[in-house]
């Protein structure tokens, strides 16, 4: 690193040589913090991996990876096989209820994703053999289609807690495709420092509303250790040996918050409402860190909903909206007939 330039203004007030300052990192730049190798990007250092070579081989692989990814976090229901691409369709298009449509198209988006890395697969294996496959070839054409209309489709397809879509998923298999692997590596360190902004925003969260929250100041810390373990769990691949020593901590931290009780708290028998809610705060917070870490990219209304749930609660002491159900589902009331 560059030591920091002195001008002569400098004043040394010791008889021991000031240490250079550390040169403030840039995105992009590459080297190790913490006892690991890191990447830098927006204020967040990432473990690095290298890139796997640009061969077809190694890109297969990657998407594969990428495939069990999608359908490990997505709604059940939709890993439709590959070779039913054309009667996904047809029901998807024959299918009138709006909700029903939805539920169609992301069968049709499982379907298709398959399909092109059915393509794909069948691709590498004809390189194998001796045979190459241009870019311009009818099947690198068919599988690049898939890929893009699943990416189309699965903007309906929804996380499997149901809080949103997650369609960033149905998009890295197509980077895969479409990306020297190098680019695809930075654009997912990228949303990997993203994921670490939003954990930071839920817990800050989280800390902000129980410092003031009688018995429940053990959580604080609890909260910290939560945050920590998630972000290097999203950041480790599982095929780092490491992983055997940060998934037990990520565990054992998350049943930690979710086992908690507070202590110290007075006899006010109308406080137990509000503890009780809190508890189901932690439970909520500690579900979206998971969710969260689990995709490795930001779920931006899942966030957005839990922090309003915070603030409703900080303001409030409940988790509860004033008027869960409708006052239109109320009917008036029956008046009586005149005598």
């Amino acid at each position: 690193m560059n030591p920091s330039i002195s001008t002569p203004e400098t004043v040394v007030e010791s008889d021991e040589e000031l240490q250079p300052a550390e040169k403030a990192p840039i995105n992009g730049e590459i080297r190790e913090h913490g006892g690991k190798i890191c990447i830098h990007y927006d204020g967040h250092w990432v473990r690095y991996y290298p890139a796997p070579s640009n061969t077809l081989s190694e890109k297969k692989a990657l998407i594969l990876s990428l495939q069990k990814r999608v359908f490990h976090h997505t709604e059940a229901g939709i890993n439709s096989p590959g070779w039913r691409t054309e009667v996904a369709r047809k029901y998807y298009e024959k299918e009138q209820d709006p909700a029903r449509k939805r539920v169609n198209a992301a069968m049709l988006a499982g379907s298709l994703f398959n399909r092109a890395t059915d393509i794909f697969a069948s691709i590498v294996d004809l390189e194998r053999k001796g045979l190459q496959v241009a870019e311009d070839n009818p099947l690198m054409k068919q599988c690049e289609a898939c890929f893009m209309d699943a990416l189309e489709l699965g903007k309906q397809v929804k996380h499997f807690s149901g809080e949103e879509g997650v369609d960033e998923l149905w998009g890295e298999p197509f980077k895969a495709f479409s990306m020297p692997p190098e680019k695809f590596y930075h654009s997912r360190f990228i949303k990997l420092a993203q994921t670490f902004a939003s954990l930071d925003m839920i817990v800050d969260q989280m800390k902000s509303v129980f410092k003031d929250v009688d018995g429940f100041e053990a959580v604080l810390p609890m909260l910290d250790e939560l945050r920590d373990a998630a972000k290097v769990e999203a950041e480790t691949m599982r095929r780092d040996e490491v992983i055997f020593e940060i998934w037990p901590r990520y565990v054992v931290a998350k049943e930690a918050l979710v086992s908690f009780k507070p202590c110290g708290l007075s006899r006010q028998a109308d406080k137990i409402r509000y503890w009780e809610d809190g508890l189901r705060l932690l439970q909520m917070g500690a579900n979206v860190i998971d969710y969260i870490s689990g995709v490795r990219v930001p779920m931006p209304v899942t966030t957005r909903n839990f922090i309003d749930s915070c603030i409703r609660y900080q303001k409030s002491g409940s988790l509860d909206r004033e008027f869960a159900i409708p006052s239109s589902c109320f009917e008036p009331p029956l008046t009586a007939p005149p005598s």
